[in-house]
């Protein structure tokens, strides 16, 4: 698995953060999100997948 942001689209709602806090994090400065594991390990990968649901704005992009 890969993961791919795009900060653009982020808006900061923080889903992905609350969801796989291993994975992703935000800015302080704006709530952007920041990616911590671009290639996460297996058992991330279902909470990756969920916060990639969660996105509002879908800046989230699994590849699989």
């Amino acid at each position: 698995m890969r993961i791919i942001v795009d900060t653009e689209w982020c808006t900061g709602s923080g889903q992905c953060a609350l969801t796989a806090a291993d994975v992703f994090d935000q800015r302080d400065e704006d709530g952007t999100v920041v990616l911590l594991q671009p290639e996460p390990p297996a058992e991330a990968h279902e909470a990756v997948r969920q916060a990639a649901l969660l996105c509002p704005t879908r800046a989230i992009q699994v590849v699989e």
